[in-house]
């Protein structure tokens, strides 16, 4: 059996992937904040451990993977999204996880085994906290909470960045109640008029970082196989999640292994991001008529711990492959998976190998088998060439035939000019007409 290597961005190398239990496979990936629609750098890491998930559940089977990606209810945004459209924060939360839960169940993202929400773990946090503060690694200071960054004399090991330089490249908060700058919130004050939950530090609201340590303990454990998310959590959301777990569990650490995906930019840009409002959501894609399953090759096209240019012709270059696969697999049974594409999903998910490997595959099942682990060809072959059922372009097609059978040439020609105009592609065969858009 092939061995998974995984590279830890701990350890900063690629490690031999062994799980603390093999009947029980732990992993945990930090999943969307709810104020509003994801876009499309918002769905890689989504998409990058829906395949590492897929690969755990070939490898240990589906009933060992506990894969666990939480969904953060509780928010600054969603309060102030709320607050804008004056409606409840769950108005808002539960709007957009629907979205969220859509969006990526378009790019073939399957739903983790578990998906724990911030409001639903309140008790678990406020017990942590409690715990931090006995064992002097928290304080009460002002109504708010914090963790007392030098009382840990491991933190920054994740990033191995020294103390100075994580807190000159972070936006950290001045607060005259912190002992040190670099302190974090656990807790925060909430006035009567906005969410809350009594504790003993008075009402409030968890501390972003809190929340997945707390999850993570409750359905997971102490110390869980694999640890996931963006480039961009490394600080100070995993390190302070690293910090606030070890010390509350006597020093054992959160994870075994640490996977970091890279950052997605449009094309000639910076890092895709709402803040600097160069993004174009998942939906906007999949309204301009993009399929989802073109959109999910796309992010695997480069390695996921690469940097990705989001772009047309990437897209153009995704639906081409796709159009050549399912030619290939046509609508055979799913069989075995190819040694090729399992050794190099293997070595750190190199999916661009494990794509190549699919492009040499001659046998038809082996196709589909092989792409289901990349989570793709799930559909039928018909399905994929004819579009998701518009009833004009249907109507078109059948007043075409018509024409053809009453002989009106000229007409059917028209009728075929009219929707390669915009984009269709339409394939005559002796089964009858099927259409594609290009």
């Amino acid at each position: 059996m092939t061995e998974l290597r995984l590279h830890d961005t701990l350890a900063r190398e690629k490690r031999v992937f062994v799980p603390a239990d093999p009947g029980r496979v732990t992993m945990y990936a930090c999943g969307p904040t709810v104020y509003n629609r994801a876009h499309i750098g918002n769905a890689r890491p989504a998409v990058v451990f829906d395949v590492l998930a897929r690969f755990l559940r070939h490898r240990y089977g589906a009933e060992a993977v506990v894969y666990a990606r939480n969904v953060t209810d509780v928010d600054d945004k969603i309060i102030e999204a709320a607050r804008n459209e004056g409606v409840d924060p769950e108005t808002v939360a539960a709007r957009y996880e629907a979205f969220y839960d859509s969006d990526m169940g378009a790019l073939g993202v399957e739903k983790p085994e578990l998906t724990p929400h911030a409001t639903h773990n309140i008790p678990e946090m406020v017990a942590m906290i409690a715990r931090l503060v006995a064992s002097g690694h928290a304080y009460e200071a002002d109504g708010h909470v914090l963790f007392y960054v030098p009382s840990d004399p491991d933190y920054g090991i994740l990033g191995k960045r020294d103390r100075d330089a994580m807190i000159a490249g972070a936006r950290v908060e001045v607060a005259s109640y912190k002992k040190d700058p670099a302190d974090f919130v656990l807790w925060k004050p909430s006035p009567p008029d906005m969410i809350g939950w009594e504790s003993p530090w008075g009402r409030g609201r968890p501390g972003w970082h809190i929340e997945c340590s707390a999850m993570i303990e409750r359905h997971l454990g102490e110390t869980i196989d694999i640890h996931g998310g963006g480039l961009d959590l490394i600080f100070p959301h995993h390190e302070n999640e690293i910090a606030q777990s070890r010390c509350a569990h006597r020093g054992a650490p959160l994870a075994r292994y640490w996977v970091h995906n890279g950052f997605l930019s449009m094309a000639g840009g910076e890092k895709m991001s709402k803040s600097l409002g160069n993004v174009i959501t998942v939906g906007e894609l999949l309204e301009q008529g993009h399929k989802g399953e073109t959109l999910r090759l796309a992010l695997l096209s480069a390695h996921y711990r690469q940097p990705l240019e989001w772009s047309g012709s990437l897209i153009a270059q995704s639906k081409a492959t796709l159009d050549r696969l399912y030619r290939a697999g046509g609508d055979s049974a799913v069989g075995e998976v190819d040694p090729g594409v399992l050794g190099a999903l293997a070595d750190d998910l190199n999916t661009p190998l494990a794509l190549s490997r699919l492009a040499a595959i001659d046998d038809a099942g082996v196709l589909r088998g092989s792409a289901a682990l990349l989570g793709l060809l799930e559909g039928s072959h018909e399905s994929w060439f004819r579009g998701e059922g518009d009833a004009r372009v249907d109507a078109l097609i059948a007043a075409r035939a018509d024409a053809k059978n009453r002989r009106d040439f000229a007409e059917a020609d028209r009728i075929r000019a009219e929707l390669a105009e915009e984009g269709i592609v339409l394939e005559d065969s002796a089964q009858g007409t099927i259409w594609r858009r290009a």
